[in-house]
């Protein structure tokens, strides 16, 4: 294998299965940073074998066994883990002695989702535990991460490194909590997830415009959330929004990987199945009586996508009304900028230029390339094409993405000025 392509395949491995590692290391550590430490030992090693010996059938099941053994060794050296590590040493012996590997998996969804609890205990800051969940369970780098939230990646790797320090000084321990202690939590894990999925729906740099192994990943967690959390609204809400929007992956990406806008998506390439699911995931928010929390507003506006036979058909009235709704829940600038977006649909071009104008002098969105790139938008609808193509440029000067980029480079050029 060409050395640039086993470096993008043990690249991509380490992404998908670090964060089941980490989860599973962690439960027998009961210590996050040396979870996330071994894991990295076991990659280290595959660095080392791999390039000779080839890159194994299920590398999932090799690097899970290699960080195990690696726990077990590191347990033994503690007397007080002795009991414990023989344990997990006999555990090890038998998952290698077995031909089914997937019985090496059996426990990882749990893990996940108590390490997603223990990422989001209340000793450590909000902005802290979601930085830190992102990395852990998501796979992000840390400037991936920055680029989630709007701020410098020194900020975000200094939150990382305070709330692992925070989880280790306070012992919180590796379990599921409390039903009181689940709703206190609840708030930042539903952001932590669905920031998970839209890194996979929409990736904020590199050269491919989805990462489809974080948007499973964000979904896997949020079915297992609503199965946790049966009678939270606003869980459901989430699973219907990622659900929903899950299913126009197909239809968001051309044969030759470039991205394409929801307006000008095959919607026939839409999963229907997704969508069903999305809409019974809204209707049982709904009846728990969370038809006004922002999930649950935000899957409704996914759903007025969804019933749209034909981009023309879309209710945008409707839509726009969701936004000013959202906007009394959640008012942040990037739901701002997309309720513009539906004013501008709903009401004329000029009405959501008027409501952008007002967000240029947003600190959050000075490097936000979504934000020149609507105004563009409006502004060759109101057929302004000079001003539009400046707009595109310097929305493609913002984006970190190689294809959103290219994207944005292409319509510059098609603006006209005669």
């Amino acid at each position: 294998m060409p050395e640039d392509r086993f470096q993008g395949t043990i690249d991509a491995i380490w992404r998908i299965e670090s964060p089941k590692l980490i989860a599973t290391l962690a439960r027998m550590l009961r210590d996050v940073g040396r979870a996330e430490d071994l894991a990295q030992d076991a990659f280290v090693a595959a660095l080392a074998q791999w390039p000779d010996e080839g890159i194994p059938r299920n590398p999932g099941a090799w690097l899970m066994m290699a960080a195990k053994r690696r726990a077990v060794d590191l347990m033994r050296r503690g007397e007080t883990f002795s009991r414990k590590a023989q344990t997990y040493a006999q555990d090890v012996a038998e998952t290698e002695s077995t031909s089914d590997v997937a019985e090496a998996y059996e426990e990882i969804d749990d893990d996940m989702l108590r390490l997603i609890f223990l990422t989001c205990h209340p000793v450590v800051s909000k902005e802290a535990h979601v930085a830190l969940t992102l990395k852990l369970v998501g796979g992000l780098t840390t400037a991936e991460t920055a680029r989630a939230f709007l701020v410098p990646e020194t900020t975000i790797a200094q939150r990382i490194v305070r709330a692992k320090r925070t989880l280790a000084e306070a012992r919180v321990p590796f379990e599921l909590p409390s039903t009181a202690e689940r709703l206190q939590r609840l708030p930042s894990i539903l952001e932590t997830i669905y920031l998970i999925f839209n890194e996979g729906y929409a990736a904020s740099a590199g050269d491919d415009v989805l990462r489809p192994e974080l948007v499973e990943d964000a979904l896997r967690l949020g079915r297992m959330l609503a199965a946790l959390m049966p009678h939270e609204s606003e869980v459901h809400g989430l699973v219907a929004l990622m659900e929903i929007q899950a299913s126009r992956i197909r239809a968001r990406v051309g044969a030759d990987g470039e991205p394409i806008l929801l307006l000008d998506q095959n919607r026939a390439r839409w999963n229907r199945l997704l969508i069903a699911r999305g809409f019974a995931a809204l209707a049982r928010a709904e009846q728990l009586g969370g038809s006004h929390g922002p999930y649950v507003l935000q899957a409704a506006i996914g759903a007025c996508h969804a019933r749209a036979a034909t981009a023309e058909a879309t209710d945008w009235v409707r839509i726009a009304a969701l936004y000013d709704a959202l906007t009394h829940v959640i008012r942040t600038p990037v739901v701002e900028l997309n309720r513009a977006v539906a004013v501008g649909m709903a009401y004329g071009p000029q009405a959501g230029l008027e409501l952008v104008d007002k967000l240029l002098d947003e600190p959050a969105l000075r490097n936000y390339h979504l934000l020149p790139s609507v105004r563009a938008d409006l502004l060759i609808k109101l057929s302004r094409p000079a001003d539009a193509r400046a707009e595109f440029e310097r929305a493609a000067s913002l984006a970190r993405n190689a294809r959103d980029r290219k994207l944005l480079l292409e319509r510059a050029q098609a603006c006209s000025v005669g």
